[in-house]
Order: C-alpha cells, then sequence, then structure tokens
C-alpha cells in the first residue's frame, strides 16, 4: 500500500542515477529536482508544489533517475510502487491525461535538441517539409515510399502552390517504381504472439480500427497534419527524420507499440516519417475516439505513459551519443546504447550482435557514411567487430565501453 514518508530538512530522497521503482507525490514541505543539462552541463532545479508527482518517468520505465531529489525545508511524500501507482491512478483520467501532455512536451523538446544537433533545418513550412521527404525517398530509390508522401501531400494541401512540381516528382517515381519491376508485397505480417497490453486489442470490437501495410508503405509522413494514432499488431514499422534532405533512422518498432500518438495530444504536425518495414497490421484511432477508447480501457493509458517514458529516455541517450566529438567513440557509443536497450540473456556474455547495417550505424551515431565506413574498418582491422551487410558482432562489448571512457569528449 502507499504510505507517507517524512523527510528532513537537507535529506536526499534520491540521487541522479539511482535505479528506484518508487513514484512519488509531495504532500507537504518543500522539495526540489536537479538535473545536469546534456548540452551545457548546467545544472537545472525545479521547485515541486504540493499534490505534484515526481520519480514518475524513471519508475515507469525502468532507467536510473534522471535527478537528485532534494528536501529544502521538511517534507511528507507519499510513495507508491509502480503496481500500486497503476491500480489507483489507471481510472483518474485527469490525472493520467496531464501526464501525457506533460510527457509529449517534454518529448517534444528532446527532439528539437536531436535535430538542432543533427544541423536539421527545422524552419521549412509543411507543405515544403513533406516535399523535402517525398524527394529524399526519391534520391534513395525508395520510389514507392516517394509515392505514398506526394499523395498525402497532394491529399492535404490540394492547393498547394508546389502542387505541380510534387504531381512531377509522383509521376517519376511512379514510373522509376514500375520499371524496377516492384510488386506489391501482399503477403500477410508474421503472425505476432498477443500477450500483455496487446491482448486486450484482440478482441473482434477492436477489428473495425484494423489496416493491413504492404513493405515500404509509408503510413504516416513527417511534417503531415495528424489525427490518427496507431498500434502495431505485426511486423514492424521504422521511424525516420528528413535531415538536410537525407533520412535517419530514429527507431524500430514491433508488436505492441504506438506511434502517431503526439499529434493526438498536442495538434502538431507528424514529427517524423513512419514506413513499414515488411508487411504490417496496424489498429488506427483518430482523435474523436481516443478518448472513448482510453476511458473504457484505462490500461492504455498507462502504455501510453510507458511508451512516452521510453521514448524520452531513448532520445535522450541518442543525445549524449551526438554531443561526443571523437568518431570512434561515438560509434562506440551507439553499439552500447543498443546494448543497454537490448541486454543479453546472459548477463557476462561478452559478444554482442546487433541487426543493422552500416548505413543504419551512420543513421544513429549522426555521422557521414564515409567516416562510418573508415572507422568500422578499423574496428574490424583490430578485431573488435566482424561487419556483415544486415548485422554486425562486438567480440567483446566491454572494449566499446572503454572506448567511451577514455575517448569521449562531450561538446561545450
Amino acid at each position: 500500500m502507499p504510505k507517507a514518508v517524512q523527510y528532513n530538512k537537507g535529506s536526499i530522497i534520491y540521487f541522479e542515477n539511482d535505479k528506484d521503482d518508487r513514484i512519488f507525490i509531495l504532500q507537504k514541505g518543500v522539495v526540489i529536482l536537479t538535473t545536469t543539462d546534456t548540452e551545457s552541463g548546467v545544472s537545472e532545479t525545479q521547485q515541486l508544489s504540493n499534490g505534484e508527482f515526481f520519480g514518475v518517468k524513471s519508475a515507469l520505465g525502468h532507467f536510473p533517475r534522471e535527478e537528485t531529489a532534494t528536501v529544502l525545508q521538511d517534507a511528507i511524500a507519499i510513495s507508491m510502487s509502480v503496481p500500486e501507482f497503476e491500480n489507483i491512478f489507471s481510472n483518474n483520467k485527469q490525472v493520467v491525461y496531464k501526464m501525457l501532455r506533460v510527457f509529449s512536451g517534454q518529448l517534444r523538446q528532446v527532439h528539437k535538441k536531436t535535430q538542432a544537433l543533427l544541423q536539421n533545418n527545422n524552419s521549412a513550412n509543411q507543405q515544403d517539409g513533406m516535399f523535402s521527404v517525398a524527394k529524399s525517398f526519391f534520391d534513395d530509390e525508395n520510389y514507392r515510399a516517394c509515392c505514398d508522401v506526394c499523395i498525402k501531400y497532394l491529399t492535404h494541401f490540394p492547393n498547394a502552390y508546389d502542387k505541380d512540381n510534387v504531381a512531377k516528382l509522383y509521376a517519376d517515381a511512379k514510373l522509376r517504381h514500375e520499371k524496377m519491376g516492384k510488386k506489391a508485397d501482399q503477403a500477410a505480417a508474421a503472425p505476432a504472439s498477443y500477450s500483455g497490453a496487446l491482448k486486450q486489442f484482440m478482441l473482434p470490437a477492436f477489428e473495425r480500427f484494423q489496416k493491413k501495410y504492404e513493405s515500404d508503405q509509408v503510413i504516416i509522413s513527417e511534417f503531415e497534419p495528424g489525427d490518427s494514432f496507431y498500434l502495431i499488431q505485426s511486423g514492424e514499422v521504422q521511424l525516420v527524420k528528413c535531415v538536410n534532405g537525407v533520412k535517419k533512422n530514429l527507431d524500430i518498432l514491433k508488436p505492441g507499440e504506438f506511434f502517431g500518438e503526439m499529434a493526438i495530444l498536442d495538434n502538431s504536425p507528424r514529427s517524423a516519417t513512419c514506413m513499414a518495414i515488411g508487411p504490417v497490421e496496424c489498429l488506427e484511432f483518430n482523435k474523436a475516439n481516443f478518448e472513448v477508447l482510453v476511458t473504457g480501457n484505462p490500461q492504455i493509458a498507462i502504455v501510453l505513459l510507458k511508451l512516452f517514458c521510453k521514448r524520452i529516455y531513448d532520445q535522450k541517450r541518442r543525445i549524449k551519443i551526438l554531443m561526443i566529438k571523437d568518431n570512434t567513440a561515438r560509434i562506440a557509443d551507439t553499439f552500447c546504447m543498443f546494448d543497454e536497450m537490448n541486454p543479453p540473456i546472459k548477463p557476462n556474455e561478452k559478444s554482442r550482435r546487433f541487426n543493422f547495417s552500416q548505413a543504419d550505424l551512420a543513421s544513429w551515431s549522426g555521422l557521414p557514411a564515409q567516416v562510418v565506413q573508415e572507422e568500422m574498418h578499423k574496428f574490424v582491422s583490430s578485431g573488435k567487430v566482424q561487419a556483415f551487410d544486415n548485422y554486425m558482432i562486438v567480440t567483446n562489448i566491454n572494449d566499446m565501453r572503454r572506448i567511451v571512457e577514455f575517448k569521449s569528449v562531450p561538446k561545450r
């Protein structure tokens, strides 16, 4: 059961980087949260108000604390476990909605920092932005995806000043796609093993929301207006951003994960392009039925909260990589990040297999392909990495951690 805990002035409720699954509500007194900004290295403080939650993101996301909680005046805080939080607040729509909007705003701020570090020109309006996305797919010879984005552009902006150029790009991409002999992938998505939160969506009542997508089909395009979000039932979905005309991988989502949910909460344009990796089956929910869906299935809101926590943490972890000046250390830390996201079954196992290519590694590390190729040649020559077309094997992940520790220098 949740319990009231009294803290004396000057005490620390928890330290940054602690692993702790408790969630707190400040009942009385003065508590401040101190964090270190990843970019500047400067400490930032936030004073909590009575009734405010803290420690939520790290507890729900099961990652280390991002801040230190210090008591400035004698305080009383309600302490609870994650299951206790879920039992008490899953039916409190007001509390959960407030957290969803707060986390949505935090995630957008993290995205903006990532874009700035990648030197992304984000000043483009929605129409110019979608055109640049379509053009980047065309330049990569992914003509199917280019066609999809062009169609979305012309659907959303039928009277746009650039519609003729978009229509021309669409016609050219369609012709090239057909010349390459590409055919729509009609194969069914691989069956998923439904469990946990995903199992709730397998009821017949949800069948009317089901959508099917073919390989390389664009489900949502960066910059387009957002009025729906998706839950993956089977298959995988890749999230990419167009950075100065070049696509950068953000994430690969699997069954049971949501995407497009930020547009539901803050009425903003899409922040990334989501495309099918092979056949995909999704459930599509719009703004009109979102509130009804969450009210009737309160566990969905908790799942969304956990998803936001994970996304925020993952993006902040990515920023740490982009802050490293040394190219070797930046690539090494990319391997470390994926190791942290997918820990081995045997903790003492040193060898790691990563299912991505050198092109993917370039996207994740924010480095040019040529630089990654040169650095990987060094890793392979020294026996630290074995590189194949679609996967890599790191001989000893501890070598990567040592490289990061000794060679990385934060940007100032």
